[in-house]
């Protein structure tokens, strides 16, 4: 069949394979070369135009810029077009499965963003009077309940802004109860060798001297050494369940036990809530305190260095010691802060602030938008879907991948594998860096320390099956190729924006900001 009259066909011509065809402008198809913003800009341009400002006396006693600051100059497209190419770049969990195993990188729902956009809350500001902002209080009252509820705690602390800084909250909280009860000789934390790694951080920080508790060969806490290692000395434990290898500390009332007749206390790691929600309440476990990661549980925005938020449930025990502000409903339904200037004697033997303000208003509105869709049901199923896809991972890979607890029985909401039976000079990093060719941002390499050459996957809740085959299917793939070492695997990534660096030169002399190259530079 033509085309047109003149009896002309489209033809395509045979293509040589070659993935690495030069292009002139160094882009590859939409994937485009962006370079830095400084290079890109120049000093005499700008995206505005401002009128030279009137000659006034400077205020600022001899401190006046006497040289150009350097900063780049755009147009406002080019500004926008830099900083899209760079998004473009960008591995976001809008774009595909996130498998980070610990971190729990699920899908937002475009609900809680609308929620939280709304006025009133989008708009909130921490030193509008208490008369305007019921609604705010509300959502920070609420929210509350329901984590004490999911808990089976006592009190709560919504102050503080993430994971970290929830610990730090928890740790206080035990300082100060055993400084109440003149215990100040109790200096050490025992934290197990499969909990978070900010948990011996966050200890040393708080000034406890920490020391460590190996695990069993089944990836759990050692109970008899743990039991062997308490004394007058010993302030607690710092525990994380389910832990970091993924699995469920099945002695945790037998732990929780043994720390309280030793007269310490239980400070748990709930960054792994999601995968026990509305199944377990870690307060009949005997827990303490724990921290609950917002936007690990229950869906808020992840990454960029915030906005975070980590509400700490606390144990009838340990209440009395926590920060201030926190809310409190009276009779009629009226809202306020319970503040400083506001406690008298009702609360002595709070340590303190954690924060300026009361937390992170988003956060609390996303997470509870969160909770009222699901529902107690719906949040049950939370937990057993997220558990449900990681024993999916684990038993679709443990054929081609050494999966180091598997014979212990299922995971929870994370699955763990090691790099053991590769060929020999491949390791877990090559497996990662050949995922990035395929299309998925890498699991977490190396961590946790109790596994060598550790891959930790979490597919979390969120994910469909078929977006589980497909991830499967190519970790199979790669898994297999460093098998039987294709050395290939060695320079991946190969469709990257940028490829593989060298690590030792990029750890030991980092380039970490830009200056324009001189002359004799720029013609080297």
């Amino acid at each position: 069949m033509s085309i047109n009259q003149g009896g002309w066909r489209p033809t395509m011509g045979e293509s040589d394979g070659n993935g690495d065809m030069p292009t002139y402008t160094g882009n590859r198809a939409l994937m485009l070369e962006e370079p830095l913003i400084f290079e890109r800009g120049s000093v005499n341009v700008t995206g505005v135009d401002i009128e030279e400002a009137p000659k006034v006396r400077s205020r600022l006693g001899g401190l006046d810029r006497n040289r150009d600051i350097g900063l780049p100059g755009l147009s406002e497209p080019e500004t926008v077009r830099h900083y899209t190419r760079l998004s473009r770049q960008n591995y976001a969990i809008d774009l595909g499965l996130f498998p980070l195993g610990s971190c729990t990188m699920k899908h937002n729902p475009r609900l809680n963003e609308r929620v939280a956009r709304m006025p009133g809350f989008a708009d909130v500001h921490p030193l509008q009077p208490v008369d305007t902002v019921q609604g705010a209080l509300g959502v920070i009252n609420e929210l509350a309940v329901w984590l004490i509820k999911l808990t089976g705690m006592y009190g709560i602390a919504m102050s503080p802004k993430a994971g970290a800084h929830g610990e730090l909250c928890g740790v206080l909280c035990i300082k100060a109860a055993l400084e109440k009860r003149g215990e100040t000789d109790r200096k050490v934390l025992l934290v197990p060798e499969s909990a978070h790694g900010t948990n011996p951080a966050t200890a040393a920080f708080a000034g406890f001297r920490v020391e460590n508790i190996p695990a069993t060969p089944e990836g759990r806490v050692d109970l008899a050494a743990l039991r062997g290692r308490l004394g007058p000395d010993v302030a607690g434990v710092m525990i994380t369940n389910p832990n970091t290898c993924g699995l469920f500390e099945r002695d945790m009332k037998a732990i929780s036990d043994a720390v309280h007749d030793a007269g310490g206390y239980v400070y748990c790691d709930g960054a792994n809530f999601n995968a026990i929600v509305g199944r377990v309440r870690p307060g009949d476990l005997g827990i303490d305190a724990m921290h609950i990661n917002l936007h690990k549980t229950f869906s808020t925005p992840h990454g960029g260095g915030g906005p975070g938020s980590g509400p700490v449930v606390l144990s009838e025990a340990l209440a009395p010691y926590g920060p201030l502000p926190f809310t409190e409903r009276h009779a009629d339904g009226y809202i306020t802060l319970v503040e400083e200037e506001t406690v008298g004697d009702r609360h002595p033997d709070s340590f303190g602030r954690m924060t300026a303000f009361h937390g992170q208003m988003g956060m609390f509105t996303r997470a509870l938008t969160y909770i009222l869709s699901h529902g107690a049901d719906g949040l049950r199923q939370v937990a057993e879907d997220s558990v449900l896809n990681a024993n999916y991972i684990l038993r679709s890979l443990e054929d081609v991948l050494d999966a180091p607890f598997a014979e212990t029985g299922p995971c929870m909401h994370e699955a763990i594998f090691s790099d053991a039976g590769l060929a020999e000079g491949f390791s877990t990093i090559d497996i990662a860096k050949a995922l990035i060719d395929e299309g998925f941002h890498p699991m977490t390499m190396y961590f946790p320390l109790v596994v060598h050459g550790a891959m930790l996957i979490e597919p979390t809740e969120t994910e469909s099956k078929g977006t589980l085959d497909q991830f499967i299917g190519a970790l199979r793939s790669v898994a297999q190729r460093a098998k039987a070492g294709d050395q290939a695997l060695k320079s991946a990534p190969h469709f990257a924006p940028r490829r593989r660096l060298d690590e030792t030169l990029a750890a030991r002399k980092p380039v970490l900001a830009w200056k324009e190259p001189s002359q004799a530079e720029a013609a080297e």
